[in-house]
């Protein structure tokens, strides 16, 4: 508790207020990825490769982006860092304990950007959702990762559709909001790899599967390289009655 209390502590002052809301859930993940280090492992080693592979045969290395860049524990940053002119992080959040692994790692062509990429103001505002159309704005783009975000994308807008009045928003809204992110990426011309979890399983002590929940709410992922099972929530680390694992793809 003291080290999740000083790393929200030291966020608080580097985020801008509209985006402090978020500096808890960051803190949380934060402190989980550290209990279920050995059980994430494989995914986050999955998700390095699926980015490894994305931008192998790419010519032209300038700039790359990471949107979600989160924890950096499942973008090979070492590598990234190392092989591009310049490495832009995006995410709405970016904690003190990031920042100072990047300069303790001695990463200097990193640049830090908050940014809520999930559209939902401009369908509130009855607009059309570009949650992505900054990006045509980046100079010299030839790589962008969305990493572990477009799930995350449905459960921050779930949660502020909750607090809307009735009738204010479309009911398929996460729908158009997912499916911006996939538009999104689609027409940038840069090489492009999205990781997603897309669906997870609440599974009981006796392996008897008690409930799953679509993430990409009807959703489809097209041209999906490769997939694997992400033990999100370890029997004990929620509940030592199920565990919660979610399924990941690459493309």
């Amino acid at each position: 508790m003291i080290l999740e209390a000083l790393n929200y502590a030291a966020t608080w002052p580097l985020t801008a207020k509209a985006n402090r809301g978020a500096i808890r859930y960051s803190v949380n993940l934060w402190s989980r990825a550290g209990r279920c280090a050995k059980v994430w492992r494989e995914h986050e080693e999955n998700c390095q490769a699926a980015v490894r592979l994305a931008f192998a045969d790419l010519k032209q290395r300038r700039t790359a982006v990471v949107l979600g860049s989160g924890l950096l524990r499942d973008v090979p940053i070492l590598e990234l860092g190392g092989t591009f002119d310049t490495v832009v992080l995006v995410d709405l959040v970016h904690l003190a304990s990031v920042r100072l692994w990047l300069l303790a790692k001695g990463i200097r062509n990193v640049r830090l950007i908050e940014r809520d990429l999930s559209g939902y103001d401009d369908l509130a505002g009855g607009r059309r959702p570009e949650p992505l159309a900054f990006l045509r704005q980046v100079p010299y783009l030839d790589f962008v990762v969305s990493a572990n975000l477009l799930s995350q994308i449905g459960r921050g807008a779930g949660r502020q559709l909750a607090a809307e009045p009735a009738g204010r928003m479309p009911a398929d809204a996460l729908t158009h909001l997912i499916q911006a992110h996939l538009d999104g990426l689609a027409a940038i011309a840069a090489k492009t790899c999205l990781i997603t979890d897309t669906d997870y399983t609440v599974i009981d002590r006796m392996g008897e599967v008690r409930e799953t929940f679509d993430l990409m709410h009807g959703v489809v992922i097209p041209h999906v390289r490769q997939s694997w099972e992400w033990p999100v929530a370890p029997l004990g680390e929620e509940s030592p009655d199920y565990r919660i694992v979610h399924k990941v793809v690459a493309v």
